[in-house]
């Protein structure tokens, strides 16, 4: 099991140097840099060769590109994201300012996200092919097919600007915690959760139909067990244990989603923040942000790995073997 943990952390410290090295060429390959877009503003006009040249050598952009990167990824593994390259601040400062908001976004989708994705594929999936079964499927796939941002919309027209419910934009203050109103999340998470919880749903439904037509649920029930004993001992974990992953990919498509209804919203969180860095060239801010976000996305799965050898004897039996 040790064994198997380190290889995959291993892969996954590969992963991440693959995503800093892919961010960096990106934007090597830009037609502008941090300093043409501070002369830019500044002056309100091209810049000369000249201010160029004196502005990239205080910034350290006059660099061979494979130093520069050398030099961010050293700091970046001792914990120094760098500064800013437009603001001056620490990129580290300005990350944390902003990813507090878009954390409490994706902790209170998950909370929901995961509890009735498994709530509703365990319902429909104990009773395929009735009503019941047939109205969550044909919810869940209508909701797939549909990109998010359209419920999105059609959330604002009509619980917002009709009803006149719920605030259409989510709006802080400048210092302001998002728990002192959370009543411009929920517009926000509704979205995020009509979104995300139709593939879960459907693979959770797919799983516990495939138990429950099983033979070792058949002899279950010939030996007098069933109702909700036999859902919660027999059925509802052998079915979870092979929906984890495709949870996992629900839970990891939060940071593309987050990003998706930030920017609906006007959500003051991460997104924002760091579209205004690619526009402003600020290499250390995007390359940091995009590092962080792919280690997340990275320890959601080994997490998920982690659970399946926990609560699956033969995937512990495969891990063990080597065989994975």
């Amino acid at each position: 099991m040790i064994a198997y943990v380190v290889r995959r952390v291993g892969g996954g410290i590969g992963v991440l140097f693959a995503v800093a090295l892919v961010v960096f060429v990106l934007f090597e390959a830009l037609d502008s840099d941090a300093a043409t877009v501070i002369l830019s503003r500044a002056g309100g006009g091209d810049p000369t060769p000249e201010q160029l040249a004196a502005l990239r050598t205080e910034l350290g952009l006059d660099r061979p590109a494979p130093v520069r990167f050398a030099d961010w990824l050293i700091a970046f593994g001792q914990g120094d994201f760098g500064n800013s390259l437009i603001s001056g601040r620490p990129v580290a400062d300005v990350l944390l300012g902003r990813a507090t908001n878009s954390v409490a976004l994706a902790l209170i989708t998950a909370a929901l996200l995961i509890p009735a994705s498994l709530v509703l594929g365990l319902l429909a999936g104990a009773r395929a092919g009735s009503r019941t079964d047939r109205v969550i499927s044909v919810g869940a796939l209508a909701a797939e097919s549909v990109p998010s941002f359209v419920f999105g919309v059609l959330l604002v027209a009509t619980v917002s600007l009709s009803l006149h419910l719920l605030p259409a934009v989510s709006l802080l203050p400048t210092g302001a915690s998002v728990w002192g109103r959370p009543e411009i999340l929920v517009l926000p998470v509704a979205c995020l959760l009509i979104g995300l919880a139709p593939h879960p749903v459907r693979m959770v439904r797919a799983q516990t139909a495939e138990v429950m037509a099983s033979p070792y649920i058949k002899t279950v029930r010939l030996n007098g067990i069933g109702g909700p004993r036999l859902m919660l001992r027999h059925v509802a974990p052998n079915a979870v244990s092979a929906s984890i992953h495709p949870l996992a990919g629900s839970v990891v498509g939060l940071i593309g989603g987050v990003a998706v209804v930030e920017t609906l919203f006007s959500y003051p969180g991460l997104s924002q923040e760091l579209l205004r860095a690619i526009e402003a060239r600020d290499f250390p801010f995007v390359q940091s942000a995009a590092v962080l976000l792919a280690a997340v996305g990275i320890v959601v799965y080994l997490l998920a790995d982690l659970l399946t050898l926990l609560v699956s004897p033969r995937a512990r039996q495969v891990a063990v073997g080597d065989r994975i």
